[in-house]
């Protein structure tokens, strides 16, 4: 007895997964999650219909439970859990998501805010009047049938479909390695093209997009971007923009509101309400009052309300930025074409079903051929019985039974067995001669119909005519108007910065040691000045009351620029210290803020003049210090230093061309003047040229002066002297310069810093501050003017307040 082979197949895990994924993945592709290219719809939305349709649940007839079409679909078609079934023929009815819903529904079907529908056992359903022409003569054999999932009944593999549904109502699913979004258009508008393309084969895509313009969704809105939708219709993918049909109504009291009628496509419509008013709550802009959602069975509505005097522009382009207002769309148009997943473009939707309605009109024609025919057959057999009646009664009358009766009179007089039939169970009342006359012209018309049946068979031009007319009657019989509106271009939407951000007057301090904050205004008002949070050794090197809508640009001693929009400075109370800047940009051990400006708004005009200790200078322009995109985390270079020991001296915002001279004074006591105009603008990295012949020397500042300015200057020993800037005369750039302190053998003086003084101004205060960290105060008034070879006055004890570092005029204090 020979030995049974093992019946045990040895396969890796990965041939085996392989091979069962594949199969799932072409069932779920071709079984469940995209739509056919032919009648646009999903397995389970073709057996809704056509269960529905078998059961008589038309739109002429009542309304049934849905829970009854659902299990009819279940027991018979598609054995897969009830609810799927329900929410595909919930889908179907709704009008917020089908151009032309295919099924009508009594009760809650759900709503816009995302509401789900009500029960099946609640709500009722019947199919609407268009699905009609999705089932149309499916009873004449024009598309295939197969058996069922227990091989009980029959199912149609596609419908016939008289609209092009896939366009009309759109499709969206997701499926293994294959999703397909495509949307809703207009039934007119794709009926149009179809036509166009019937006669004309060839025709281009910019030619059908002279009837299809673009989707049109059921919920309306604006399309913006005529480019993304020709792009679609090319490749099956492209790029859109849709927003809300919105308009600005003024109120009483400078008020206005913000109306929107219409929405994007597939939006939450409670999501962006709910969104909008945490828009407001949480104040991400100022200026919205209240947010409404007056909807009712009128239509759509959400009303904005805006406060007194706001920029209604300015928010509404915020919420269409930030919110669902205004979305992007992406098509992407997949469909099962020839039993295959495939990207499709407009020509080949509208081709592939221009080729499934002529072979549905191509089946029924036959069918209907056929039909007339056997009837042609019986109703000439019946005429000839009627020619030869009394033979024939005579002959059935002979005959044992029915059997007996069809086989004699097939014999006897040569009638088939079909004319046979029709004969012996013919009535008695059609023996009248009335009845010969309707069976002749019945016969007459049947002649006609087969002769025109077999016309439309035989010339592809006449099936065209038909085509063309049932069409053409489609769209007589469901017209309606495009709602939604189609703009070339995608409208860039920018926010500006005062609707995001309130005007607020703030006081700003930037300190020494490079603490900054921002503080209201009552904060500092209820507080002391002198009470702001910082060390004792530390002090404000910048304090001014700014917008918040302003902008400052920080200046380092070592060529780095720090920008900072001020809404964008922690806001802190005074007596708070504030954040350091190394918290954000990182700044070198011995680098300090030393210059900072405010400007209203990034478009200013003047030029920047920068000097620095090793003797270059140079002028560039406001715009080439605007910031970049990583402002936030790392500071721009606004000089390129020539050796590593150098600093900035000097960083001057000059708005125009300032009148007056340009004034360097050295360490070691040199003076040169000369006219600003030597000093070129170029670049921001630049080094500059030369501005002054140092040899061993430094630059103490660089500063534009007035011909009758003072210079006021102190030297490390803590001597001051005041000179007149025109004891200085003007030469030209890069010279030596001359002298304006007198050059002592031992322990001469240096000049630690200068500042100018108006030669009328009266009571200033000049603030010196020493490398202990005193601060000495002098009064201008109570030094004379100096010649230049003088060395001025001791006011310093630099023995017990330390040797002076620098000098500024004292602050006049901040009132608000």
């Amino acid at each position: 007895m020979a030995t049974e082979q093992p019946k045990i197949q040895e396969l890796t895990l990965e041939d085996v997964m392989g091979d069962r994924f594949g199969r799932y993945s072409k069932y779920i592709i071709q079984e469940r999650a995209l739509p056919d290219i032919r009648d646009g719809l999903k397995p389970v939305q073709r057996r809704i219909l056509y269960a529905m349709n078998q059961d008589g649940n038309t739109f002429d007839k009542a309304f049934r439970k849905s829970a009854k079409s659902v299990g009819n679909v279940m027991g018979n078609f598609h054995p897969h859990g009830d609810s799927s079934i329900y929410e595909a023929m919930v889908r179907l009815s709704q009008d917020w998501k089908l151009r032309e819903p295919l099924i009508e529904m009594h009760g809650n079907n759900g709503s816009m805010d995302g509401d789900p529908a009500a029960a099946m056992r609640y709500t009722e359903a019947r199919l609407s009047k268009i699905a009609g022409e999705m089932l149309q003569d499916i009873d004449k054999k024009t598309v295939d049938m197969v058996l069922n999932f227990d091989d009980t009944e029959y199912e149609p593999t596609v419908l016939p479909a008289r609209f092009p549904n896939l366009l009309v109502n759109g499709a969206t699913g997701i499926s293994a390695g294959y999703a397909t979004e495509i949307p809703p258009h207009n039934l007119s508008e794709v009926i149009d093209a179809i036509l166009f393309l019937m006669n004309h084969p060839k025709a281009t895509l910019e030619d059908l997009m002279d009837f299809v313009k673009g989707p049109d969704f059921p919920t309306g809105g604006i399309i913006q971007g005529l480019a993304g939708i020709k792009q679609a219709y090319e490749t099956g993918r492209g790029r859109i923009v849709v927003r809300s049909r919105t308009k600005i109504v003024p109120l009483k009291g400078n008020k206005s509101q913000i109306e929107v009628s219409e929405i994007p496509y597939e939006v939450n419509k409670a999501q962006l309400v709910k969104k909008i008013d945490e828009i407001r709550i949480l104040k991400k802009i100022e200026g919205i009052a209240e947010v409404r959602d007056e909807s009712d069975r009128q239509g759509l509505s959400v009303v904005i309300e805006l406060k007194r005097d706001v920029n209604a522009e300015g928010i509404l382009t915020y919420l269409l930025k930030n919110t669902d207002l205004q979305i992007t769309y992406n098509f992407n148009m997949v469909a099962i074409y020839h039993q295959r997943p495939e990207h499709v473009g407009l020509k080949t939707i509208l081709t592939a079903y221009l080729e499934h309605q002529r072979d549905v009109v191509t089946r029924r024609t036959q069918f209907n051929l056929q039909k007339a025919m056997d009837r042609q057959h019986i109703v000439q057999g019946l005429i000839k019985a009627m020619s030869i009646l009394d033979q024939v009664i005579k002959t059935i009358r002979g005959s044992k039974d029915k059997k007996d009766a069809k086989q004699n009179l097939v014999s006897q007089f040569d009638f088939s067995e079909i004319q046979a039939e029709a004969i012996v169970t013919m009535q008695l009342y059609r023996l009248t001669n009335t009845d010969v006359t309707q069976l002749e012209k019945e016969s007459a018309e049947l002649a006609k119909a087969i002769a025109t049946y077999q016309l439309i068979l035989a010339e592809p031009k006449e099936l065209d005519k038909v085509l063309r007319r049932e069409l053409k009657a489609v769209q007589k019989a469901y017209p309606t108007s495009r709602l939604t509106e189609i703009q070339n271009e995608i409208q860039e939407l920018k926010v500006k910065t005062e609707v995001v951000i309130p005007q607020e007057d703030v006081i700003v301090m930037i300190s020494h040691d490079g603490y900054i904050k921002r503080t209201s205004l009552r904060s500092y008002s209820a507080s002391e000045p002198d009470d702001n949070g910082l060390k004792d050794e530390d002090y404000p090197i910048y304090l001014a009351k700014n917008s918040t809508l302003d902008h400052l640009m920080m200046f380092t001693n070592m060529g780095h620029l720090i920008y900072r929009p001020i809404y964008e400075i922690a806001d802190a109370k005074w007596k708070d210290t504030g954040e350091h800047i190394s918290q954000t940009i990182g700044l070198a051990e011995n680098e300090r803020i030393t210059w900072v400006y405010s400007f209203e708004n990034l478009k200013a005009t003047g030029k920047f003049l920068v000097a620095t200790s090793d003797g270059y200078i140079k002028q560039t322009a406001f715009a080439d210090y605007t910031p970049g995109r990583t402002y936030k985390t790392r500071a721009s270079q606004f000089i390129k230093m020539k050796s590593d020991d150098a600093t900035v001296v000097t960083v001057e915002y000059l708005p125009a061309a300032p009148t007056g001279t340009l004034i360097l004074i050295t360490q070691h006591g040199y003076g040169l003047r000369y006219d600003l105009s030597e000093v070129p603008t170029i670049g921001a990295k630049a080094v500059g040229v030369k501005s002054m012949d140092l040899r061993d020397d430094a630059i103490v500042r660089a500063t534009i002066a007035a011909d009758d300015d003072l210079i006021a200057m102190i030297t490390q020993r803590g001597s001051f002297k005041k000179m007149k800037v025109a004891d200085l005369p003007v030469t030209s750039r890069a010279r030596r310069g001359v002298q304006v302190l007198r050059e002592l053998k031992n322990n001469p003086h240096r000049v630690a810093d200068y500042v100018l003084v108006a030669s009328d101004a009266n009571g200033v205060a000049l603030d010196v501050l020493t490398d202990r960290g005193k601060h000495h105060s002098i009064l201008n008034d109570d030094h004379p003017t100096s010649a230049r070879y003088s060395n001025g006055s001791f006011v310093v004890d630099t023995d017990t307040e330390g040797e002076p570092v620098s000098m500024q005029i004292h602050p006049i204090p901040l009132t608000v």
